[in-house]
């Protein structure tokens, strides 16, 4: 089963930028569609992101307003979030999620639609 692992987390000023990276290790890359999700401190872990297995299709929290971008490079087994114009209500552990998917095109949007996860990093943003 595949092994995911965080990293790219940090503390920063409102308006900065940041690319968290996640690396699976175990198992083949390719076959796992995977997620971005979020949990700040007395809230649920939320939806941020989703991609399918080929990269062909992304979706997004409404709430992120175009400013994150997620990527995967299946040669190197790593999916990548770019967060651009951060904002203090974006401080949350951020946990990426992978999910075997027979089918190349299907994205995931739901925390229990998910079987792995990573440890998660922190993201703190300040005003």
């Amino acid at each position: 089963q595949v092994q995911l692992v965080e990293s790219g987390g940090g503390s920063v000023q409102a308006g900065d930028s940041l690319r968290l990276s996640c690396a699976a290790s175990r198992g083949t890359f390719s076959r796992y569609a995977m997620g971005w999700f979020r949990q700040a401190p007395g809230k649920e872990r939320e939806f941020v992101a989703a991609i399918t297995r080929d990269s062909s299709r992304t979706s997004y929290a409404d709430s992120l307003q175009g400013r994150f971008t997620f990527s995967r490079d299946n040669e190197k087994n790593t999916v990548y979030l770019q967060m651009n114009s951060l904002k203090p209500e974006d401080t949350a552990v951020y946990y990426c999620a992978a999910r075997e998917e027979v089918y190349i095109s299907v994205l995931r949007m739901r925390v229990n639609e998910y079987d792995y996860w990573g440890q998660g990093t922190q993201v703190t943003v300040s005003s």
